[in-house]
């Protein structure tokens, strides 16, 4: 006799990664919420009409340019919504794990790999909304149902729009100027396969892991080779102008490899999915 499934409520499921997350078979039945997250009538409607064990909360203004552009919709969305939600889970009483989504961008930036215990000082008013978010979510279900908290460092897909960085490079190189302006690339971020965050965020899940995890590749990526690996593909002409310092934000995943995930694809393969 088969087992029933784990049904898993999941928000956000139109983005990038939710989406993603929805083709994998990680063993429950998704749950999906499609109403307004900054809406507290339709959080509670969702949990009385279904029966949720899990909630996966991947709801979010996340391109770094949009939440700077409207601040105040991504303060509502990423941390309104969330407490609207960590409420309501309280009081349905059912749920059995809480997986929230947040970012490498709650740290500070720094030449060593981060890990879960590193400076928090967020580099962005994205990174902000998610540490607001975080630190609700431990105040109010702290002792009182297992959460995880998953701080996941760059990555691309073939569904991000161009708001995200890889997507814009890949914008510019199949544009019809000949010769691209770069500003500011002499970075170093830490870039993973969305794949690769989907089964981080399963395992995390089958084990049912509380705390904070880092998920990232480990792996430093100058963000001016990741332009020079796209328009040496489409044969174009670009030159760098650098007007400010050099940041770096990678990830320490130990924590992570000690419940046997390791990322499966590195910056080429990356870039060759979306080609």
């Amino acid at each position: 006799m088969k087992s029933k499934k784990i049904n898993c409520g999941i928000t956000g499921h139109t983005g990038s990664l939710g989406s993603e997350l929805l083709k994998k078979n990680i063993g429950v039945k998704f749950i999906k919420f499609k109403g307004d997250i900054t809406n507290k009538k339709h959080i509670k409607k969702w949990f009385q009409n279904y029966s949720i064990d899990i909630i996966i909360h991947l709801a979010a203004v996340v391109p770094t340019r949009l939440v700077k552009k409207n601040y105040r919709l991504a303060n509502k969305v990423n941390f309104y919504g969330t407490k609207l939600l960590v409420d309501e889970v309280i009081k349905y009483k059912k749920i059995k794990w809480f997986f929230y989504s947040s970012t490498s961008h709650v740290y500070k930036f720094s030449n060593k790999k981060l890990s879960e215990n590193s400076i928090i000082k967020p580099i962005s008013k994205y990174g902000l909304t998610k540490l607001k978010g975080e630190n609700y979510i431990k105040k109010k279900l702290k002792k009182k149902i297992p959460f995880c908290i998953g701080r996941i460092f760059s990555f691309t897909s073939t569904n991000q729009s161009k708001d995200y960085i890889i997507p814009s490079i890949l914008d510019k190189a199949q544009s019809k100027r000949k010769i691209i302006l770069f500003n500011n690339v002499n970075h170093y971020r830490d870039f993973l396969s969305i794949n690769d965050i989907c089964r981080a965020i399963s395992i995390l899940m089958r084990k049912r892991a509380t705390g904070i995890y880092n998920i990232g590749s480990g792996n430093k990526i100058l963000i001016s080779n990741i332009i020079k690996i796209i328009f040496k593909k489409f044969n174009k002409k670009f030159f760098f102008k650098e007007t400010s310092k050099s940041t770096c934000l990678v990830c320490n995943n130990s924590k992570m490899k000690k419940l046997n995930w390791k990322p499966k694809k590195n910056i080429q393969s990356i870039l060759t999915d979306l080609f």
